[in-house]
């Protein structure tokens, strides 16, 4: 296929260059490949089929998944990406095994944060000063929900009141994150899968699902135990599609929860981190890193055509 495109793209450059040396001698010549090569300067190397597909030039768009045509702006947003996610991406290795589900977290994955996690820690915690000592005994990281857990019953129900008024505020100012209703209907088209897999209460899920018009099942809260990093709510969720967790991918904003979840159950994984505060991909830890990274949910696209075999799920 990569050898019939350049050969194609061989003899439309070598019909543009007739066609510019009749045109007028006193004219200089402006040939797609000069905008082409431009490109390629500042993006950096193409593949030889990207290269040919884009000398091509109309038939271009038709090289595209179908999906591409439909989505207007956000088609022109992922080709704009496309470059950073290839840099993202590049540790993770070339796949080809088929792709049937994807598992996601809600807050800061499909859902825009609202949250103010610290003010809500410092106030289970009882303060700026304890706070900072659990962060301490964390490594800088608190899961608040296992530490609740070791907790007299009175401080644990107050903790838990705590964390429902935060949320509950959370649940007023609930927005779907940009990509999220695309990337949907993508995985719809595909016959992939979704699920859900977040630590807020299952009232947030249905207000999501109801307000937004997407569904995902399963969708498991926090009432699910374990709950995430613990890999049980993905195995669940892919022993319930009955597919095996290595054709699914886990995409979520937290290392230490998504990450860490997906990893441990044997998938795919997708870091979601839209303001780089995990900082480069190499950086990580190997423990805690990523399959993939990706700055925004429009990226995932990318992600999942170029490294899967988007195969739908058989009907059962």
């Amino acid at each position: 296929m990569g050898q019939k495109l350049e050969d194609v793209a061989q003899k439309y450059v070598t019909v543009l260059r007739r066609r510019q040396c009749t045109s007028s001698a006193h004219t200089p010549p402006s040939s797609s490949t000069d905008t082409i090569n431009h490109k390629a300067s500042r993006n950096g190397p193409r593949s030889r089929h990207a290269t040919a597909a884009h000398m091509l030039l109309i038939p271009g768009p038709l090289l595209l998944g179908p999906h591409r045509l439909l989505l207007g702006p956000l088609a022109r947003g992922r080709r704009a990406a496309v470059a950073g996610v290839r840099a993202m991406s590049s540790a993770a290795p070339r796949s080809t095994r088929p792709l049937r589900g994807v598992v996601f977290d809600m807050d800061g994955t499909l859902t825009v944060p609202v949250i103010d996690f610290p003010a809500m820690y410092r106030e289970v915690f009882g303060g700026d000063e304890a706070y900072a000592a659990a962060r301490a005994a964390g490594g800088g990281a608190v899961d608040i929900l296992h530490c609740i857990e070791g907790w007299a019953p009175d401080k644990q129900r107050h903790a838990y009141e705590v964390i429902a008024r935060f949320e509950k505020e959370g649940l007023d100012r609930l927005q779907i994150m940009p990509g999220a209703s695309e990337l949907c209907g993508f995985l719809d088209t595909k016959q992939i899968r979704r699920g859900l897999i977040t630590r807020n209460v299952k009232d947030a899920v249905d207000l999501f699902h109801q307000k937004f018009g997407m569904t995902f099942a399963p969708a498991l809260s926090r009432e699910f135990r374990p709950y995430k990093p613990d890999p049980a709510p993905l195995l669940h969720i892919c022993s319930t599609w009955n597919i095996p967790p290595h054709e699914v991918i886990m995409v979520g904003d937290s290392l230490k929860d998504d990450i860490v979840c997906g990893k441990s159950a044997g998938a795919s994984t997708c870091l979601l981190d839209e303001t780089g505060r995990y900082g480069p991909h190499d950086s990580l830890p190997e423990e805690v890193k990523p399959d993939f990274m990706v700055s925004s949910l429009t990226e995932v696209f990318t992600v999942l055509e170029e490294n899967f075999d988007l195969a739908p799920v058989p009907a059962e």
